[in-house]
């Protein structure tokens, strides 16, 4: 369970809706869904007018995705004030809802027999790793019918594609942020859109894109980007830990460090060509040489408006990519952990609001596994309440210690990660987002049968007093 007042305290006392029963509503279901975010809506309400009453609220003509979390992103502008430097995470995923035959008004996802959601996300994050939250979030679907050829595609103007999403993000993030906050756009390959460079940022704003090698080419004898980086003499090595993925496990990986300073040149399709310029940008190759047998080796190619004048440079932007997970992480945990593909609603219109309101639980559960590896000696106040430390405490097995009477959040996470299944040997790292939302609900669990446990020994002892 998250601390009660964290959903007060994000969402505030709430004017976006013009009506005080619907602010209340909000604050509830999110406290609701953030006790059990793995549960379905009936069993994390707890009761038929609770549930009923959440239901309503995704379908009342008033509520829509942008004013549920329009308070949220007001309080990520104010935990990303503090920050020396934003990093505005994008990136791109689908629900798949193709079995819920039912549900009207969604449309074709990337395999043309499946029917969905598509959900372009941007989530600013610390220069440690933190994510602060949501800043923009936009949810379409695709018609079969609009569908065009490759060629036909091409040639349309940016504006009418649906890549104009990574230009409206970058946007977003600049108008959420303002002129105060330094930004550094991140994107992975499917953003390597020129327009995305030539589009016009105020200062203080920048691009940081892994880029498709083969695509780019550039004012250089040797005519392509990654051709051209690889001329450059190796500046020094990072070692960057690669996350578990498709059943890969974790691992370290020693990349080799180049950079060098290019313009790339208008692609040869372009629509617009003849009106574009080259850009000026710098380029980093951060390339694994010596993978383990076996593995794929780690290759990134990188382009940004940032300085890249020093070794020290490089390995700042490679670091900040490194955080691009983030959001990949994020989208696992609405799917996964707050199973959102699992929602069986009528139209797609409600099951944008409940993405919306899912989003705020999912980022909540992503910040506290990540605050607690950043800030392990922080208050663990910050996650549990004193009745919910308490229970944490005797739920472990006898012989193991008392934790301390003022604990840190590191230790608040790491004794619900154990309830999820975290064995927390010396091997096993930090817990992890999966852990914690699993142990957030054994968690609840435990605190309903105690309450209960209690009000039964207080109806014994009412009836011998009688």
């Amino acid at each position: 369970m998250e601390a009660p007042g964290w959903v007060q305290l994000e969402l505030g006392e709430g004017t976006q809706f013009g009506n005080r029963k619907l602010n209340k509503r909000l604050v509830k279901i999110v406290t609701h869904l953030s006790e059990q975010p793995s549960e379905s809506v009936p069993q994390a309400c707890g009761d038929w007018k609770d549930t009923k009453g959440t239901y309503r609220f995704w379908d009342h003509k008033h509520v829509t995705p942008e004013k549920i979390l329009e308070p949220h992103v007001r309080s990520t502008v104010v935990r990303a004030e503090k920050e020396r430097v934003v990093l505005a995470v994008q990136d791109t995923t689908e629900l798949n809802f193709t079995s819920h035959l039912a549900t009207q008004g969604l449309g074709m996802l990337d395999h043309r027999k499946c029917r969905g959601l598509k959900v372009h996300s941007v989530v600013a994050v610390s220069d440690k790793g933190v994510p602060l939250g949501l800043l923009h979030q936009t949810v379409w679907t695709r018609d079969p019918k609009s569908r065009k050829k490759k060629r036909e595609y091409q040639k349309l103007a940016i504006a009418q594609k649906e890549s104009q999403r990574w230009l409206d993000g970058q946007k977003a993030a600049e108008t959420q942020l303002g002129p105060g906050t330094q930004i550094v756009t991140v994107g992975d390959r499917e953003s390597d859109i020129f327009d995305l460079f030539a589009q016009t940022r105020r200062p203080g704003s920048d691009l940081l894109v892994r880029v498709q090698a083969k695509r780019r080419l550039v004012l250089h004898p040797a005519r392509y980007l990654d051709a051209a980086v690889r001329e450059q003499q190796a500046l020094g090595t990072k070692i960057v830990q690669v996350p578990r993925k498709d059943g890969t496990p974790r691992r370290e990986a020693r990349l080799t460090i180049r950079a060098t300073s290019l313009e790339i040149l208008p692609p040869q399709n372009h629509p617009r060509r003849d009106e574009l310029h080259p850009l000026r940008v710098q380029v980093i190759l951060a390339e694994e040489e010596h993978p383990p047998q076996g593995t794929k080796p780690l290759s990134w190619l990188l382009v940004t408006t940032l300085s890249v004048d020093t070794l020290e440079d490089a390995l700042r932007c490679v670091e900040y990519y490194t955080y691009r997970w983030l959001i990949e992480r994020f989208h696992f945990v609405l799917k996964s952990g707050c199973g959102m593909e699992e929602m069986q609603l009528e139209t797609a219109a409600r099951l944008k609001n409940a993405l919306a309101t899912k989003s705020i639980v999912a980022w909540r559960l992503l910040w506290v596994t990540y605050q607690a590896r950043v800030e392990p000696d922080g208050s663990a106040t910050q996650v549990v309440t004193d009745e919910e430390w308490h229970i944490l405490c005797h739920s472990q097995k006898k012989g193991k210690a008392t934790p301390a009477p003022r604990p840190t959040i590191r230790e608040a996470v790491r004794l619900i990660a154990r309830l999820g299944g975290f064995l927390g040997r010396k091997h096993d790292g930090e817990p992890g987002v999966k852990t914690l939302w699993r142990g957030l609900q054994r968690l609840q669990d435990r605190i309903t049968g105690w309450h209960l446990g209690r009000s039964h020994i207080h109806e014994k002892q009412r009836n011998c007093s009688a």
